[in-house]
């Protein structure tokens, strides 16, 4: 990997993450790096293009939540630096890949790069996914009551990871199948779901 991109990704670039809420913080972009470059190892892929696309991928929260991965693809597209390590082309992909990374995308990912950081994104990690989503809704819905937050948590888990759910997997290699298959058991087992929520509520109410 590039030593001085990975110095000026770093030093500006993944501090960028400490703004953004619980969920979107510094543990899960690096997180996302990782799982990134060690799904790289898989194809015949450029590794600091995967590495930037990581980096970046979440950046775009820093302007809209709705429309944050096309904000990512932006500030990639007009972040100068990347010159120095990329082609034009090259960061055009980067940026198309920051874009596609959404779970709730229309469209496949339009390229290898896209899919491996759609599916690095993922992890789904069960525990992690339900603490995430109730702090979401701390943030962004304070008027709920606890009630209120574990049925925005039922329906948010329906509607992404339960069969038919929008989210998709890409690549074979991840880890996120396992997770998937063990998350959904969670959802169909209530009593199970809501004691996971009740210890995501308590941490959450802690401040």
């Amino acid at each position: 990997m590039n030593r001085e991109l990975e110095r000026y990704i770093e030093g500006t670039i993944i501090p960028m993450y400490d703004g953004f809420d619980a969920g979107h913080g510094r543990e899960h972009v690096r997180a996302v790096v990782l799982e990134a470059v060690r799904l790289a190892g898989f194809y015949d892929v450029d590794v600091d293009m995967v590495y930037a696309a990581a980096a970046y991928h979440d950046t775009g929260l820093c302007v809209d939540r709705k429309t944050h991965h096309l904000e990512s693809g932006r500030i990639i597209r007009e972040d100068k630096r990347l010159g120095e390590w990329f082609t034009a082309e090259q960061i055009e992909e980067i940026a198309q890949a920051a874009e596609d990374h959404r779970a709730s995308s229309d469209h496949e990912p339009r390229s290898i790069y896209g899919k491996i950081i759609a599916e690095a994104d993922r992890q789904i990690i069960p525990e992690s996914i339900i603490l995430r989503t109730v702090q979401y809704g701390f943030k962004h819905y304070p008027e709920l009551d606890k009630e209120g937050h574990w049925l925005r948590t039922c329906e948010h888990m329906a509607d992404k990871y339960d069969d038919g759910g929008y989210l998709k997997l890409w690549i074979p290699e991840s880890r996120n199948a396992a997770g998937l298959a063990r998350l959904r058991e969670i959802i169909h087992d209530k009593s199970r779901l809501r004691a996971m929520f009740e210890t995501a509520y308590s941490e959450c109410s802690k401040g």
